[in-house]
């Protein structure tokens, strides 16, 4: 009988997770043989071989979208009276997202087991801390239903903002790309052709068709162009992965705040985000030097990360938020008076989500701006840097029939 090689995914007696291949002639097999082994089985699937074998060039991960997703319908059940873990199956089978589904079934196999739902999220990294901390603080105080209400609207908040940020950045993006495909075939393939043409007619070429030529045989040759793809690829490839290295950031994140176009956009977006995740964490119940440890770098940028950093000494000495906060720049001043208001009324939540209501209407009326004020620039850029190429070639032309003459 034909023999089936299986991917099995199991529990030990411990709890912990064994992957393993089996072959069996059937599924039952496969599991009856992981069941002698004292094993639990989470999943079973069959092992692709030779060209069927499946190739993942990039690592599976999980959207902040699927997130999304998840947590309201995670909220749906639960407030409709649904225990967890008929929850969490229904989860692990609806969800679209490969390696969320995979994470929901080992959560679910953690809970059946006796652990806190907190406690198996925290173990898998594509879990946020933010959302850790909040289900942690619903489960002890016995709201979790409207605890995963408040995560899913605060990461579908974020999941705009991103947008906001894709938006803004994919028109110029976009328009330098071609800019830099248009220039590089036009020194690669046209001006060669002119550089022939005035070459074989004799002359002194003008200056800017010059410099053209100049540029294009420097760009033509293979010492220049390999070594410059090599090291520009190097270095995208370099910075995706060391992008969120502390070093790194110390050096981009105060950059992008200064940046003559972008930096106004990131700042507020950073601001929006910091203040609604801080309002979600308190309106879940999470202690304020906890909430404080998660909301800076939720914020995406190290320079708001420094000024949560003084404001938790401050909190711990017994004093307010609103003072420490003064001494950086970064926060305005109208954030720190609101959060001085909040502090002072008790209803410091509710002060820090109508900041990050405000700062999203910022968002997006600098992001209209932004648009409206970039496509023009843009295409004056792309249209003056190949008219200016065009020019500088046809700039000989008019001397040619001296040339010819002669």
């Amino acid at each position: 009988m034909t023999q089936t090689e299986y991917f099995i995914r199991a529990r030990s007696r411990k709890g912990r997770l064994i992957e393993q291949h089996i072959k069996g002639s059937s599924e039952a097999e496969a599991v009856a043989r992981v069941r002698q082994l004292g094993l639990t089985p989470i999943s079973v699937e069959i092992q692709n071989t030779g060209w069927n074998k499946e190739i993942h060039l990039v690592k599976p991960r999980v959207k902040p979208k699927d997130l999304a997703i998840m947590t309201r319908q995670f909220a749906t059940m639960l407030s409709a009276g649904l225990p967890i873990l008929r929850c969490l199956a229904i989860l692990g089978d609806q969800t679209e997202s490969v390696r969320l589904g995979e994470l929901i079934a080992q959560v679910r196999d953690d809970v059946e087991r006796g652990s806190a739902l907190s406690e198996s999220l925290v173990l898998y990294p594509e879990f946020p801390p933010l959302m850790v901390n909040m289900i942690r603080a619903g489960e002890v105080g016995g709201f979790l239903d409207e605890t995963m209400l408040q995560i899913a609207e605060s990461i579908e908040a974020d999941v705009r903002l991103r947008g906001k940020i894709k938006a803004a950045l994919t028109y110029p993006i976009a328009v330098g790309v071609i800019a830099i495909v248009v220039t590089t075939a036009m020194l690669i393939f046209v001006v060669p052709v002119f550089s022939e043409m005035f070459a074989s007619l004799g002359g002194q070429l003008p200056t800017p068709t010059q410099i053209l030529v100049s540029i294009s045989d420097v760009v033509r040759n293979p010492l220049f162009l390999v070594p410059a793809i090599v090291l520009t690829a190097a270095a995208i490839i370099w910075y995706r992965r060391m992008r969120n290295a502390p070093a790194v950031r110390a050096f981009v994140d105060p950059m992008k705040f200064r940046l003559p176009v972008f930096g106004q956009l990131f700042h507020k977006i950073a601001i929006a985000r910091f203040t609604r995740n801080f309002s979600a964490l308190l309106r879940a119940g999470v202690p304020i030097l906890t909430a404080l440890d998660i909301v800076g770098g939720t914020s995406g940028n190290v320079v708001i990360v420094r000024a949560v950093t003084a404001v938790q000494e401050s909190v711990r000495q017994g004093s307010g938020m609103a003072r420490p906060l003064s001494e950086h720049p970064v926060f305005p001043d109208m954030v720190v008076q609101m959060i001085a208001v909040g502090e002072d009324t008790g209803a410091l939540d509710e002060m820090l989500a109508k900041i990050a209501d405000f700062y999203d209407a910022e968002v997006e009326a600098t992001t209209e701006q932004l648009m409206a004020l970039i496509e023009p620039i843009m295409i004056m850029l792309l249209g003056g840097l190949v008219g200016g190429m065009i020019v500088a070639m046809y700039l000989p032309i008019f001397n040619i029939f001296e040339l010819v003459k002669q």
